[in-house]
């Protein structure tokens, strides 16, 4: 079965995003599900603060940030915790960094979960726990993230972070396939065209290798025929 290394390199891509600090900070004020609903006042300042730090102005943003997080607002607890990764500001510290993370993501700010899975993952924030960093992906899985959902297939299917459950990962490849994830989509048609943690049913394999190439992989439609072509020849 392809699923493993077509999964690596399909799960470094789908992470991209948690590896860029400063593309966070500026989605961090506008992406709908990174956060429970905001005031409109309180997203209005939280606007303000990502232009002034767009704009070169960090000054003005940190205090923007600051006041905004002594309010319990978790996006701007997250803006301030990218804001000490990238040290932009004078006392910045990565354990810092993970409190203001922590705060974040326990106010249900899912951009937080993400970089907090992937940084404990790495060691981004000077240390690594894979069993912290899936337990955060999973609370951001459940949220319907689907990069979390495709960190949690590959936990489960690779026993690394949670206990090794071919099963398991089946669901949340399955997940993050419905949520649009092309490489997911891929694997889980594997699994069902193998029988790898689900029942071999070669009909869901072809709908997901279907689906896969529609999302524009390559190897899919080649899938498709193979399929086929097997079902001719029996």
């Amino acid at each position: 079965m392809r699923a493993p290394s077509r999964h690596a390199a399909r799960y470094r891509g789908a992470m991209k995003l948690l590896a860029c600090p400063l593309l966070l900070l500026a989605l961090a004020a506008t992406v709908a599900q990174a956060a429970p609903p905001r005031a409109p006042a309180v997203q209005a300042q939280l606007d303000r603060a990502v232009i002034d730090y767009e704009s070169g102005h960090i000054d003005a943003a940190r205090t923007a940030f600051e006041t905004l997080s002594r309010r319990g607002v978790p996006a701007a607890d997250f803006n301030l915790a990218v804001m000490h990764v990238k040290r932009q500001l004078p006392d910045a510290s990565l354990a810092r960094a993970e409190e203001l993370l922590v705060r974040a993501a326990r106010g249900g700010f899912v951009l937080a979960q993400l970089m907090l899975g992937k940084s404990l993952e790495t060691g981004q924030l000077g240390r690594r726990n894979l069993q912290q960093a899936h337990d955060w992906y999973e609370l951001a899985a459940e949220s319907g993230a689907a990069e979390a959902q495709l960190a949690m297939g590959t936990a489960h299917y690779l026993g690394r972070g949670r206990p090794k459950d071919a099963a398991r990962a089946a669901h949340w490849y399955r997940e993050a396939a419905k949520a649009g994830d092309v490489g997911a989509a891929y694997i889980l048609a594997s699994m069902y065209e193998q029988g790898d943690g689900v029942e071999r049913d070669l009909r869901l394999a072809r709908y997901w290798y279907q689906r896969a190439a529609e999302m524009g992989d390559d190897a899919a439609p080649f899938k498709l025929k193979e399929l086929e072509a097997r079902e001719s020849a029996s």
